[in-house]
């Protein structure tokens, strides 16, 4: 019996329809310029071809028209690919403010991916379809590449690092999940796969694990195991030696050097990690490092925790300051 071939991966998620449209354009673009160069090739060998020795050819000083027109077209021709491209990207860069958010660790050779409420997954990932998913992904090791050709995205992962990738399947099924960034000898076998469920199932699906706590709750205990009260106050208005972290994420911090950033997830693990990178305005660089004392998945539970002790991003708060 034959096995059906599809020249291309399934389309499942709400913008492999655009990322289509640009691959096939490219495509015919390219199609068409290379049957036509080649056409023209062959028709000028012929009709321009050397019919005897004695033959000598006229010069040819060229055409203005010809040159216009050979420099025009491609110009548009790249002016629309590139804006039809960064169009493409900026809908790939963005997710939605109501994404579903879960985090990745890519590892040598498998993807460990864990939920808000607080399931973890290796090599598979639940979610609901019709519903924007938001994947901020790191490694533990080498740089990996979070693959899934049916959703057509693509994102690499990498050490030290936060990076984002978002997602909105429109068909429930099962859909393979590759890393395409070769990290290793058993590269080949970092696969798995997404889930893609009805509502109920997955609300049935999150109702059946047991979760040992949400990422919030679990990095909450992390922070007081680890004496961060000491310094850091969560309190309204409350001081300490440390910047006070209500309201922080996603807030800007003015450091001492005069610059100006935003508290992202990013920030937040380099100030868990390496506290004297960057110093906040006003505060003393006495924090201790926590590098090799605090796991991946301490620093994004303490991450989630310092997420959760105040208003979202953009809502009112004290002003944001976070120790470096």
């Amino acid at each position: 019996m034959r096995t059906r071939l599809p020249l291309f991966p399934e389309s499942a998620s709400s913008f492999s329809g655009q990322v289509d449209a640009l691959y096939f354009f490219l495509i015919a673009v390219s199609a068409f310029f290379t049957i036509l160069i080649a056409a023209l090739i062959v028709y000028f060998a012929i009709k321009y071809r050397r019919r005897s020795e004695a033959e000598v050819p006229q010069p040819n000083m060229g055409g203005l028209k010809l040159e216009i027109a050979w420099t025009v077209i491609p110009l548009l021709l790249t002016v629309v690919m590139f804006g039809w491209g960064a169009s493409v990207f900026m809908t790939l860069a963005r997710p939605p403010d109501d994404a579903i958010e879960i985090y990745v660790m890519g590892k040598q050779w498998m993807w460990k991916l864990q939920h808000m409420s607080g399931q973890r997954e290796i090599n598979e990932l639940h979610i609901p379809v019709d519903r924007a998913v938001k994947l901020t992904m790191t490694s533990e090791d080498v740089i990996h590449s979070f693959f899934v050709p049916a959703f057509r995205t693509k994102w690499d992962v990498l050490p030290g690092k936060y990076t984002t990738l978002w997602f909105r399947p429109t068909k429930t099924g099962s859909f393979h999940l590759f890393c395409t960034e070769y990290c290793g000898t058993k590269h080949s076998a970092m696969i798995g796969y997404i889930h893609v469920m009805d509502p109920a199932q997955y609300q049935a699906w999150l109702a059946g694990g047991a979760p040992e706590g949400s990422l919030a709750a679990n990095g909450q205990k992390l922070f007081q195991d680890l004496a961060c009260t000491n310094c850091h106050q969560v309190g309204e208005g409350a001081q300490g030696r440390g910047p006070n972290l209500r309201g922080l994420f996603g807030q800007p911090v003015q450091l001492a050097s005069g610059e100006t950033l935003k508290a992202d997830e990013t920030y937040l693990r380099e100030s868990i990690l390496m506290p004297g990178a960057k110093i906040v305005a006003g505060y003393e660089p006495v924090m201790p490092t926590f590098q090799g004392l605090v796991t991946e998945e301490g620093v994004l539970q303490l991450i989630e925790y310092i997420k959760s002790i105040g208003p979202k991003e953009g809502a009112a708060g004290l002003k944001s300051e976070a120790k470096k």
